[in-house]
């Protein structure tokens, strides 16, 4: 069995309807900026306890510079008029969510994604070498993955090179890919993530191997491509032409340590699809295994956990677009804007059940409506930056 049923909701029968979507799209936007209070309430899905119900967390994952991402997106795009300025809320002295450890660098968990978004906004030079500090100091950073460690602050250095054209940082991309590559394993085609104090081979994109080729991606030579396939073929269980992936090396089949068989972005097909299907251009395998990923993400069908990014229902669409971009076959088109429908119908559903949205990118409202974006345009990428 390649994924559980019992942990899936049947797809919505609402045939694509862009009007409906844009107005999906404001609606999210409207009541997202409508409970702006120095930053957003923690959604109860979100918390681990009473602490966290009153934090209004600050970074890219769960927090407000996350949220304002989305917003500005969707209003460069001309799906949004905001009415308010984030940018003296992204210019508050930097205070780690979590304190106990070090994560402030991160891209997403700490100071450098914050930092990102307000580069965007409000461009500065004190801004921009703050970023550069943080890039550098988190080159070596041994949890090798995206959250956390160097692959989401490579994508910082690209995106900032992206935006300035300026040297120094395509210099720490490549400084940082060096250092990415020197650790990648020959034996296992994977990277070891020392995380929560132990280490494992993860195969998924948000902690394991799948993150690190997206790091790598923007200046990948054919090495980079052809081990990358590798490890997706390696790591691929197969069945009745359908495919999903083992979470990390440590498990034995595709089940992880509480039991569960996972297919959403942060781990199984949906991830490695949406993650590695710019991959190996002309690699008849690699794309027959991507596909049977894809198919199987389809048959799975929408996640009860919600409609969101990281392991949602938006999330899991990313999949097919992915498809879509690299085969140009419309059936993943289709799909796409089916999970989206779907996407838009369980946001609704959850603010009615918990009497308010979810405020973050990566697992609520706002990320979902980036999501209804990109099927609107019929492209586009999960918003790692």
């Amino acid at each position: 069995m390649l994924y559980d049923p019992r942990v899936r909701e049947p797809l919505i029968d609402k045939a694509w309807d862009p009007a409906r979507v844009q107005a999906a799209i404001r609606g999210i936007v409207d009541d997202t900026e409508k409970t702006f209070t120095d930053g957003w309430p923690t959604h109860p899905a979100d918390s681990d306890g009473p602490d966290d119900d009153v934090r209004r967390f600050r970074t890219i994952y769960l927090g407000g510079a996350g949220v304002i991402q989305a917003l500005t997106a969707l209003q460069r795009r001309g799906l949004a008029e905001l009415r308010r300025d984030y940018v003296p809320y992204l210019e508050q002295p930097y205070d780690p969510d979590f304190p106990d450890a070090d994560h402030e660098r991160s891209l997403w968990m700490g100071e450098t994604g914050i930092r990102l978004v307000l580069q965007r906004l409000a461009p500065s030079p004190e801004n921009a070498d703050r970023l550069e500090a943080l890039i550098r100091g988190n080159i070596r950073d041994e949890r090798c993955e995206l959250m956390w460690g160097s692959p989401g602050t490579m994508l910082a250095a690209d995106a900032m090179h992206e935006l300035t054209g300026e040297s120094r940082w395509l210099d720490l991309w490549r400084e940082s890919a060096k250092w990415l590559r020197a650790r990648w394993d020959p034996e296992t085609d994977l990277w070891t993530q020392r995380l929560y104090g132990r280490a494992d081979q993860i195969v998924g994109p948000a902690h394991g191997f799948a993150g690190c080729v997206l790091a790598l991606a923007p200046q990948a030579d054919d090495k980079v491509h052809r081990r990358a396939a590798a490890a997706v073929r390696r790591y691929a269980i197969e069945e009745d032409g359908l495919a999903n992936w083992t979470p990390a090396t440590s498990h034995d089949g595709l089940r992880n340590s509480r039991g569960q068989i996972r297919v959403q972005w942060c781990h199984g097909s949906p991830g490695i699809v949406a993650s590695l299907a710019r991959m190996a251009p002309g690699d008849d395998e690699h794309e027959r295994l991507l596909l049977a990923g894809g198919e199987l993400t389809w048959r799975a069908g929408p996640l009860p956990k919600g409609p969101g990014l990281c392991h949602g229902t938006a999330g899991n669409g990313y999949a097919f677009l992915a498809l879509f971009r690299r085969t140009g076959d419309e059936l993943w088109l289709e799909r796409a804007r089916a999970f989206a429908m779907h996407a838009a119908a369980q946001v609704e559903r959850a603010r009615e059940e918990f009497g308010q949205g979810r405020y973050t990118l990566w697992t609520g409202d706002p990320g979902t409506a980036v999501y209804l974006a990109d099927c609107l345009d019929g492209a586009g990428g999960l918003p790692l930056t």
